[in-house]
């Protein structure tokens, strides 16, 4: 946040000393209505009421770091400035005129001395979160009313992502689980790529074939340029080598027969990675999720518990890949591509959104409520970001307090952007008013 912000935040808070509120001529100010933030072109607050010595204004205020920005941003010959009553400055080093010659009042913005020292140690903390040693003595209240907001703010942002993609495929819904779904198999490494692959795959055409999993998994491997990164001389002679043989030729049929570009092709992240988490079993499941007319994509938004709701994800690999991570490359024989952990990920990342988003869409707050429930009875997650703050002093009981934090980390203090998080308001207004009110 640069300087002028910092002041408009000032101004829109009444973080400043009313005692030493006087115009740059001797005059008392008293702020009735600091009025409304603007942050479209114009002045920066809309309708404040003021008492400015003994005469009562209403009009715009105008904020700027030296009363000469006025002219260095051209307001004097822009109308939208001639209703300005007040000019909030932080350096008096010019009397501003209105086209008729008349002279707008001008304050110095009277905060607290070290407000802004405290602003910038903040923002400019190494710690994470930055507000890290303030936690332990912010009362619980304050802290679980934030992370309830923000866990509701992340709902609404990922279903916000649902709605566009719902909006973009027609409102197809099935066709939209089938994009979520996809995302969330990418486990956030790789999340495009997955979503790009369901882009350039559609799922109209996957249906015509969904009762023959070989076609479903030559399709989505060959478009996710899968089959391209097999060395045919590492295949064994015989049924292996017969196997892929025939994927490869399912997804040249297909290719040609529904027009589908040769490029873009997904870019998969594959470096140190474990087997069982390489994205070729992930697309097989894919694939399996789509036999039989891709059930999920209709079930998903009436599931009612997150038992249903896992035993929707309990989908049996295709019997190759049970035995493999790639074409040629054995590995221990495994049922799922999922673990319990990832079945987990998935309802947090690709269940619970459709739901709610749908839930959105139709109006239906029972459908909504359980998308929340959803959240609150599944364990947290475990990353770098929920450890950080759990480590200060956050408790993390469940995924909806953790996917919280997520939305903490990654909206406000990745960004730090301190002032608008309630916590880094509070600490920071807390401390920017050591004079009465």
């Amino acid at each position: 946040m640069g300087p002028e912000a910092l002041l408009q935040y000032m101004w829109q808070h009444r973080l400043w000393d009313p005692r030493r509120c006087l115009t740059t001529d001797g005059r008392r100010i008293t702020v009735l209505d600091p009025g409304l933030a603007n942050p479209h072109a114009g002045p920066d607050f809309f309708n404040a009421k003021l008492r400015i010595g003994s005469d009562l204004w209403a009009g715009n205020v105008e904020i700027h770091c030296r009363a000469s920005d006025w002219h260095r941003h051209h307001h004097t010959d822009d109308p939208a400035y001639h209703t300005v009553v007040l000019h909030v400055v932080a350096e008096s080093d010019c009397i501003i005129t209105r086209p008729d010659g008349s002279v707008i009042a001008q304050m110095v913005m009277p905060h607290a001395p070290d407000f802004r020292e405290r602003y910038s140690a903040m923002v400019d903390s190494d710690a994470a979160p930055a507000c890290r040693d303030e936690l332990a003595a912010t009362p619980s209240i304050y802290i679980t009313d934030w992370v309830t907001a923000l866990g509701i703010e992340r709902m609404h942002a990922k279903a916000d992502r649902v709605m566009a993609w719902h909006a973009e495929l027609d409102s197809d819904w099935r066709a939209t689980a089938y994009i979520a779904l996809a995302r969330a198999l990418g486990f956030g490494t790789n999340s495009d790529a997955f979503e790009l692959l369901a882009r350039i795959t559609p799922l109209r055409h996957l249906l015509r074939h969904s009762d023959d999993p070989a076609l479903l998994e030559a399709a989505l491997m060959g478009q996710a340029g899968m089959l391209d990164r097999v060395d045919r001389h590492s295949l064994e002679p015989g049924p292996e080598q017969d196997y892929y043989e025939r994927i490869v030729a399912h997804h040249r049929f297909l290719s040609a027969k529904y027009g589908w570009p040769a490029s873009p092709r997904p870019a998969w992240r594959m470096a140190r990675m474990r087997p069982p988490n390489q994205p070729r079993r992930r697309i097989a499941l894919l694939a399996a999720l789509l036999a039989d007319g891709f059930p999920a994509g209709r079930r998903i938004y009436n599931l009612d518990s997150l038992d249903a709701a896992r035993r929707l994800l309990d989908v049996p690999l295709p019997s190759y890949w049970r035995e493999h991570h790639d074409y040629g490359c054995r590995t221990a024989a495994v049922r799922t591509a999922l673990s319990a952990s990832s079945v987990t990920t998935v309802i947090i990342n690709a269940v619970v959104p459709l739901i709610y988003a749908r839930s959105r869409v139709m109006g239906d707050e029972q459908a909504a409520a359980r998308a929340v429930d959803m959240l609150t009875a599944l364990p947290p997650e475990d990353n770098t970001i929920v450890r950080r703050f759990a480590s200060a002093g956050i408790p993390v009981p469940d995924a909806f307090t953790s996917q919280a934090l997520i939305q903490l980390h990654t909206g406000y203090c990745n960004t730090r952007k301190c002032l608008y998080c309630r916590l880094g308001h509070r600490y920071l207004t807390a401390r920017a008013m050591p004079f009465p009110r």
